[in-house]
């Protein structure tokens, strides 16, 4: 299986918000952000794991050139890294799709938080579904601007929507795409569109087979208290 990590963000709120560091290098439980992921990836037999940091740091590159040079913890990292700054997530996404053309992928941003046991339950479950897509979803709501996901009895995805829309699910930002979801990437790119969430209803308009998987709860680290959040969620991790 290969991974992705979008780690291209500026972090603009938690500069403001005094966090000097960028926000791939802001630790969580003592654990930086994108050394977690990796982590989590590679304890779920990642054969390449691919990331996409922005050009205005040089930290968060060299950060990756090390795991790449000397590994993570003693453990060799099959990474490979692009630098680049983008406008918006879904154009690093693109960026790094050349990379992604060859089998199922998971998909997610560097500040996403999650139980790592539900991970790997979903990665096991992506692993033999037959849909285009496993989507992460959550019940909790913690993001400022929501995606809600709409799912008939089944868990089948049947819509995004920017308000609840009688919708149970927002998105977790966690995403098990096939090759087919490249497709529509580069559609939804030539269409001038910029917004992940616009991805996600581009997949249904093109036919694409979605289901919902829940998490318990999914976090983003985009302010300082978000960090404290993340440490609680991720110390009852039983």
């Amino acid at each position: 299986m290969k991974y992705a990590i979008i780690a291209a963000g500026e972090g603009s709120r938690l500069k403001a918000e005094g966090i000097s560091d960028p926000k791939p290098l802001v630790k969580v439980g003592g654990e930086c952000l994108i050394d977690r992921l990796i982590r989590i990836f590679m304890d779920n037999d990642a054969e390449e794991i691919i990331c996409i940091c922005n050009g205005d740091t040089t930290r968060v590159a060299s950060h990756l050139a090390t795991l790449q040079r000397d590994g993570l913890r003693g453990r060799p990292v099959p990474l490979r890294f692009l630098v680049k700054s983008t406008p918006s997530s879904m154009h690093s996404f693109f960026e790094i799709s050349s990379y992604l053309t060859d089998g199922p992928f998971v998909l997610t941003t560097v500040d996403t938080i999650f139980r790592e046991r539900e991970f790997a339950a979903f990665v096991s479950d992506f692993r033999h579904t037959g849909y285009d897509g496993l989507m992460g979803v959550t019940d909790y709501v913690d993001d400022e601007r929501p995606l809600y996901v709409q799912t008939d009895d089944k868990m089948n995805i049947t819509g995004f929507f920017d308000s609840r829309h009688h919708c149970r699910y927002v998105s977790g930002g966690i995403y098990g795409l096939t090759t087919s979801a490249i497709f529509t990437l580069n559609n939804c790119i030539a269409r001038s569109e910029r917004r992940m969430r616009n991805f996600q209803r581009a997949l249904i308009a093109d036919g694409r087979r979605l289901q919902a998987w829940p998490f318990s709860k999914v976090l983003d680290i985009d302010h300082a208290s978000d960090i404290l959040q993340a440490e609680q969620l991720l110390a009852s991790n039983v």
